[in-house]
């Protein structure tokens, strides 16, 4: 059974860093999604995108309020998709969710495109 599992979140001060990591699991050498995308959800929010990118690299998206802080990369000999954020605040204090779709293209904008989706991790930013 394939399975998308987050890791790397936390309690972190203003202005320092995470990197979260979504991982495909049980699913051998290859993982069946062509795209993943984070997405997150702030206590009585909407879930939102934050990014995306595609199997092949090629492609790659990341929503207006994370640009120049958050970088979305894949290691696909690790079937694990990262997201690096720097300079985190208050606001970004959410549950992040990453999501799998063996659709070859992704959007942060389209939540309902992604087939799977993990358990989630909870990033908590505050002095």
């Amino acid at each position: 059974q394939v399975e998308l599992v987050e890791s790397g979140g936390g309690l972190v001060q203003p202005g320092e860093s995470l990197r979260l990591s979504c991982t495909t699991s049980g699913s051998g050498a290859t993982t069946p999604y062509r795209a993943i995308a984070w997405f997150r959800q702030a206590p009585g929010k909407a879930r939102e995108g934050v990014a995306c990118i595609t199997s092949d690299n090629n492609y790659a998206e990341h929503a207006d309020a994370i640009k120049n802080r958050f970088m979305i990369s894949r290691d696909s000999a690790k079937n694990t998709v990262y997201l690096q954020m720097h300079n985190l605040k208050p606001e970004d204090t959410a549950v992040y969710y990453c999501g799998g779709t063996i659709a070859g293209m992704c959007s942060v904008n389209i939540e309902r495109w992604y087939d799977d989706w993990g358990q989630g991790t909870q990033v908590t930013v505050s002095s």
